[in-house]
């Protein structure tokens, strides 16, 4: 019954709605008058007192569970968390941070930003915040970053701890926008080769990623790896903008149709700076959605070579309904067609939320992330790139060009276990906090740390021993070695990222990841039939 309850809530909204071309009826026997008589049951007359608020938010999570999995409801608060990556945006105090023992540590303070303006440094620890204790009472990283952000030109007392200073320091911080960036490197990884990976498809993306372009072609760029692993989309206008970059005049780009949707064609407009450049696209199985849009879109105009694993398979378009308390429905409308004609979108069962969940679970199981003889296509599902008509594949997501498979050799059971106890983060940043000073002082170039920094044996150690407490231990010493390889590889990069950013911790983990080295293999060489 609870279910029912939605009908009543969008009765409500029909000014918010207006615009959507839906009819409301109320006479008669009419679902919605039935489910306004079965509100007014519950309110007036159920055996115990009710939370209104909490039925209907119940009522219309449970009719979208029985649609498709990417038909959501979120409350007035995780709306607003969910927009804030892609909008480019927010308002607060501009640190990175992480939790060591319940103490919030500042990783780095955003360049320029408020923080770092009033002189908190990184290393610091946040103990205060205003007459608010935070360090030591387990507080959870919502409840502190809620009292840490606030709206621009509002001021917070923060109360932070400094090695070497005896007393506790007073800091007033004056909350600003921060931007949230969503290209996380950009570098020239080979001579003539340029390299960039976009974390997700904000409302800046664009003018992040061209701004990362012209610099990269002043370095003397001639081919793109555009890294896209791991990416789960974000904004279609964005991806859109990007596509249209690669592509001539009036090539498809995407179009979008729905049962009450009619069919709406994005094209390029033949303005791209980059029609003439060589471009690579990495993905893998969690690249979905607008990061598929991209992909899918310049391997069918045979305009990249596309380079990893199967995409994710998510090529279902939602349109977002705004309600008045600030919650938001986002509800499928249509279908993602990529130019070859072929949908992105996986196969699912409406309302079997558990079964879609377990598809990247069960293509592991299958052998389709290890093996490219166990991944096979229904010809019934063949298409044809526009160009040069080389076939592809419908069925879900974009299969690329050049298949790498995921090595399980590198990441092992110990590796998996260490990271899911948090036992690996944990005692790296307990060395990040105590050496990051003489990292910084020692390593003045990134060229320098790249070739002679080494991963203490002390760290390793640490962890192993603290693995051992909680019962976790490599089945011999050679998954100890393998995981331990890998393990140096992560810190190695974990470091460059706490002494530079994001860039350099690419740079680090780019030199020993498959794909990329399969992308370094291939620039330059014919595009596959």
């Amino acid at each position: 019954m609870k279910k029912l309850l939605l009908l009543s809530i969008l009765a409500a909204l029909i000014p918010t709605l207006a615009n959507s071309q839906i009819n409301f009826k109320f006479g008669g026997d009419s679902p919605l008058r039935k489910m306004q008589m079965a509100e007014i049951a519950i309110n007036n007359f159920y055996v115990d007192e009710v939370n209104e608020q909490k039925l209907v938010e119940d009522a219309i999570r449970g009719m979208l569970e029985k649609l498709d999995p990417h038909s959501t409801y979120t409350d007035a608060k995780e709306t607003k968390a969910m927009n804030e990556p892609l909008q480019g945006d927010f308002e607060g105090i501009g640190v990175q941070f992480n939790m060591i023992e319940d103490t919030l540590v500042v990783i780095q303070p955003v360049v320029n930003g408020p923080s770092e303006k009033v002189g908190i440094m990184a290393g610091d620890r946040i103990v205060m915040v205003d007459d608010t204790l935070i360090a030591g009472v387990k507080m959870n990283r919502t409840d502190i970053m809620k009292r840490l952000r606030g709206k621009k030109g509002t001021k917070v007392k923060l109360g932070i701890v400094r090695r070497g200073v005896k007393n506790r320091l007073t800091f007033i911080v004056t909350r600003a926008k921060i931007p949230v960036h969503t290209l996380n490197a950009a570098y020239m990884i080979r001579p003539g080769i340029g390299y960039i990976r976009l974390e997700s498809f904000g409302a800046k993306t664009h003018e992040e990623f061209m701004t990362a372009v012209d610099s990269l072609k002043r370095n003397g760029m001639k081919d793109l790896i555009l890294d896209l692993q791991d990416n789960g989309g974000g904004y279609l206008q964005s991806a859109v903008e990007i596509a249209n970059e690669f592509l001539q005049d009036n090539d498809m780009i995407v179009y979008t149709e729905g049962r009450r949707v009619t069919r709406h064609n994005y094209k390029a407009r033949g303005n791209g700076r980059l029609k003439d450049i060589g471009v690579y696209v990495l993905v893998n199985e969690f690249s979905a959605s607008a990061a598929e849009i991209v992909s899918g879109a310049l391997m069918d105009n045979d305009r990249a070579v596309v380079i990893g694993r199967r995409t994710y398979g998510k090529g279902l378009v939602q349109r977002p309904f705004d309600l008045p308390d600030g919650s938001m429905i986002r509800l499928t409308v249509a279908h993602y067609y990529i130019p070859s004609g072929r949908c992105i979108q996986k196969p699912y069962k409406k309302g079997d939320l558990k079964d879609y969940e377990m598809d990247l679970e069960n293509r592991l199981k299958h052998g389709e992330l290890t093996n490219a003889d166990s991944i096979h296509f229904d010809d019934s599902l063949k298409y044809y790139t526009v160009r040069k008509h080389r076939p592809v594949y419908g069925g879900g997501g974009v299969m690329p060009d050049y298949f790498v498979p995921l090595d399980t050799m590198k990441y092992t059971r110990f590796h998996r276990q260490l990271s899911a106890k948090n036992i690996l983060m944990d005692e790296y940043l307990k060395y990040a906090d105590a050496n990051r000073k003489s990292l910084r002082s020692k390593y003045k170039s990134f060229e320098t740390f790249a070739r002679e920094y080494k991963v203490p044996v002390s760290l390793t150690d640490r962890m192993v021993a603290e693995a051992k407490k909680q019962k976790i231990e490599p089945k011999d010493a050679k998954e100890l070695e393998q995981s331990l390889n890998y393990i140096r590889l992560q810190i190695k990069s974990l470091v460059a990222r706490d002494i530079w950013d994001m860039n350099e911790y690419f740079r680090v983990w780019n030199e020993e990841s498959d794909i990329v080295k399969k992308a370094l293999e291939v620039v330059g060489k014919p595009m596959p039939d």
